[in-house]
């Protein structure tokens, strides 16, 4: 039940509606679950970014040969055999790593007891069931309708992700479906940050999925120059903000997060990463793929304003940096214009790759995690500085120190652009 106080809050002016939102409707993060390139679950990833390892590997598969690019970031282990076979051959591979993710999430929560109609599911997603759909299409081609897969629909669904989850769960809450190209998951979160401060949910798992490495997919990416055609060393192909650099490299995997109303939180005593402080989205209406330093600018400033917070404040920055020089510069002058260049800033696509849709959420758990540790990840491949980034880029080691707020930027296709900003 929403306090009469909050109620008024909500219906108050926009400004008066920021401050009373961001103070008397706290979400903290209690779970965090991901599959990733570098790690099989949150714990192993986390320690893959700070070690420095790479998740970039050769596509040895035969459908790759013909392809121009040779190298992608798949997952450390195959999701399916997690899974029980009768459970499994009724999911996409990104409804797999949707639910392992979850329940792992779930589970480092200390399993909520929420009622389920107050709690919600978000999940976002930049191509949905595409591994099913360009499958059964072959199947089709090949064999016709009888020998395609009952499952196929919802295994297709972009929506499948959060519908299985929210089965599993028992949540119904809502179980709402993002599809912002590369920001989706970060946009998850801010819709679930959203959802209860706005006191429709107690609890909201949210969080990001992409499962789309294809010969068709990466063909595609290929044809409109965004990845990186060279394949001498895969684990130093992906080089963000490197005056080597020369595009990025497709990724799968999966983060989610459950976020708790604080007050709820503590009344079961539940233990917290940090706080959810501040979201904002906005959109660049400028370019479908180009990336817009102004749109981005706009989307930080917004979200240090709903955080009620500085751009001094600011300690560490994940950026989205993934690896092309268009997309590298415009955001390091949109974090150089709005935060300035004392932050310290890492960008963990240099050893993932790029995930797509889940590359939102595992780069706010490592902004989150740096917070919690005092450590962060350095930006591998960094041999040398491109001169027109201005900005204090961790290389070479982990760097330590205590931070108080991070910032985590996620941008997509479309002129999609999330900042999310965590404090302790």
């Amino acid at each position: 039940m929403i306090s009469v106080r909050a109620a008024r809050c909500y219906v108050a002016s926009r400004q008066f509606k920021e401050v009373c939102v961001t103070r008397n409707g706290r979400v903290l993060v209690t779970g965090v679950g991901a599959m990733t390139p570098v790690g099989a679950d949150a714990p192993s990833s986390w320690s893959g970014l700070l070690d420095g390892k790479s998740g970039v590997r050769f596509l040895e598969e035969e459908w790759a040969a013909d392809l121009p690019v040779h190298v992608a970031a798949g997952l450390t282990v195959d999701p399916a055999s997690l899974l029980p076979r009768t459970e499994a051959r009724k999911l996409d591979r990104g409804e797999q790593i949707a639910i392992l993710s979850t329940r792992e999430a779930w589970q480092d929560a200390g399993t909520p007891e929420v009622e389920p109609e107050r709690l919600a599911v978000v999940i976002g997603t930049g191509t949905g069931g595409v591994l099913t759909t360009l499958g059964q299409d072959d199947i089709f081609e090949r064999a016709g309708i009888r020998r395609l897969s009952p499952f196929a629909v919802p295994m297709l669904m972009p929506n499948g992700p959060a519908a299985w989850v929210s089965m599993d769960l028992g949540a119904k809450g809502g179980a709402r479906t993002v599809v912002s190209a590369c920001a989706s998951g970060a946009e998850a979160l801010a819709m679930g940050q959203d959802l209860i401060r706005s006191g429709r949910a107690d609890v909201v798992v949210a969080g990001g999925v992409e499962a789309c490495l294809h010969p068709f997919t990466i063909a595609a990416f290929a044809q409109m120059k965004a990845l990186s055609t060279q394949s001498v060393d895969p684990e130093a192909v992906s080089r963000p903000f490197d005056v080597k650099r020369s595009g990025f490299v497709m990724g799968e995997g999966a983060g989610m997060m459950v976020l708790e109303r604080a007050e709820f939180a503590r009344a079961r005593e539940a233990r917290a990463y940090g706080t959810l402080a501040g979201s904002a989205v906005s959109s660049s209406a400028n370019h479908i793929t180009a990336s817009d330093a102004d749109g981005q600018a706009f989307a930080m400033e917004l979200a240090l304003r709903d955080a009620g917070l500085g751009p001094q404040d600011i300690g560490v920055v994940h950026a989205h940096a993934t690896s092309t020089e268009s997309g590298d510069l415009a955001e390091a002058e949109a974090i150089a214009r709005v935060i300035g260049g004392d932050a310290a800033v890492t960008a963990t696509k240099s050893m993932t790759g790029h995930m797509m849709g889940a590359s939102g959420t595992v780069g706010a758990m490592a902004a989150l995690f740096a917070l919690r540790d005092g450590t962060m990840p350095a930006t591998r491949n960094l041999d040398e500085l491109d001169p027109r980034v201005e900005l204090d880029v961790v290389r070479g080691e982990r760097r330590t120190g205590q931070w108080s707020a991070a910032l985590a930027n996620s941008f997509g296709f479309g002129g999609h652009n999330v900042s999310l900003i965590f404090t302790k």
